[in-house]
């Protein structure tokens, strides 16, 4: 007897090569497994008597889930639950605000008028042209070396001229006057996972089979972006996915995000397969994922995964990412050590700036009559 077809579905996306295409398995979205999305272990990296061996077994462990599904939470990161709840609560204070003291820190209307930053308001973000717009608002800002505790200061003039800085401390200059609680919340949340980034750093370059110093130069003043989405419910039934996304399929953008998720859930993970599987919340741990420019220079070893929300938990949702890639003014090829005998290099070096500008251009193409130009 002839084996069953497996109904599927085609889920179209914008990438950095133009609008793409994966096919989707039209079986029912299920939680993940702990082999899909490991919890990783980090407490070696916060132990002075941790040796080179102990951070290689956890580089092994990365490694592992960075060519499966590039998704893993991690557990004994450092952050205390105190700085996260301080700023998950800092979070929903600005959030349920009328929108008229939000508006305050919108850069279009601001004299910083500064790109993806400060308060982007409902109806206002599609990072999938796509599916619908995305039902959230959000809070963003940019890195700056004076919010580093580890950046040497002064900035070097040619490091200087690729930073985003806030101009006029924006967007923090317009809620220190109606809530102050949100600087106070998330600048010391933003300074100890910006920590935290830098300790993955060399354990991703131990599972790349480099140094543990191997990207250190390249990360000394790094596009580290903060952004904060509040997600309302959406409306749904017990037999009825809802038609809306609070945030819709897509990749990051450069090498991984750390996501600090709240207790409410939404978060869902596309395999390679086709199979959207749930992150859900796992008490005690954040979620890592890769970006595109990471693989890019692992040769498509290393996987960036589509993933999306959906708040179905009939609460309001937050949720709080730190977006990280190398210095804007950096750049960096294929990784010989990603290369097995004989292949080729998929991709040319590419400088971090040129890279994401191209992602953000192809999330504002015209859809009307672009088709998809190859499968992932």
């Amino acid at each position: 007897m002839p084996s069953q077809v497996q109904k599927t579905t085609v889920l179209h996306l914008a990438s950095g090569s133009g609008p793409i295409a994966r096919t989707i398995l039209s079986t029912p979205l299920r939680d993940a497994s702990p082999t899909e999305i490991p919890i990783i272990d980090l407490s070696a990296l916060s132990n002075p008597n941790s040796t080179l061996p102990d951070r290689k077994a956890i580089a092994s462990q990365i490694r592992a889930a960075a060519t499966t599904n590039g998704f893993f939470y991690i557990k004994n990161h450092g952050v205390t639950q105190s700085l996260i709840s301080s700023a998950h609560s800092a979070s929903l204070d600005f959030f349920r605000q009328p929108p008229e003291l939000k508006e305050l820190a919108n850069s279009i209307h601001s004299a910083a008028n500064t790109h993806m930053v400060g308060w982007h308001p409902p109806k206002t973000q599609k990072v999938n042209p796509f599916e619908g717009i995305d039902k959230r608002e959000s809070f963003s800002f940019h890195y700056d070396p004076a919010r580093d505790p580890d950046a040497v200061l002064p900035v070097p003039p040619k490091i200087k001229e690729g930073i985003r800085v806030d101009s006029d401390g924006f967007p923090f200059s317009r809620t220190d006057a109606t809530v102050p609680q949100l600087r106070e919340g998330l600048i010391p949340l933003y300074q100890e996972v910006l920590r935290l980034g830098r300790k993955l750093v060399k354990c991703f370059a131990l599972a790349l089979g480099l140094d543990e110093s191997g990207f250190d130069a390249k990360f000394s003043y790094p596009d580290a972006a903060l952004a904060i989405n509040y997600y309302p419910p959406l409306e749904h039934s017990a037999h009825a996915e809802p038609k809306d996304v609070s945030v819709g399929s897509h990749t990051d953008f450069q090498l991984f995000t750390v996501l600090l998720q709240d207790d409410n859930g939404g978060l869902e993970v596309l395999t390679r397969d086709g199979q959207w599987l749930r992150a859900p919340p796992v008490e005690g741990t954040f979620v890592v994922n890769f970006a595109d420019y990471m693989q890019r220079i692992t040769n498509d070893k290393w996987v960036s995964t589509v993933h999306r929300v959906r708040n179905v938990s009939g609460n309001e949702r937050v949720s709080i990412a730190l977006f990280f890639g190398f210095n804007r003014d950096e750049s960096c090829g294929v990784l010989e050590s990603c290369l097995e005998d004989g292949e080729e290099q998929k991709y040319d070096e590419i400088s971090c700036r040129e890279w994401v500008e191209r992602r953000i251009k192809n999330m504002n193409i015209e859809i009307e009559g672009e088709g998809p130009k190859d499968i992932v």
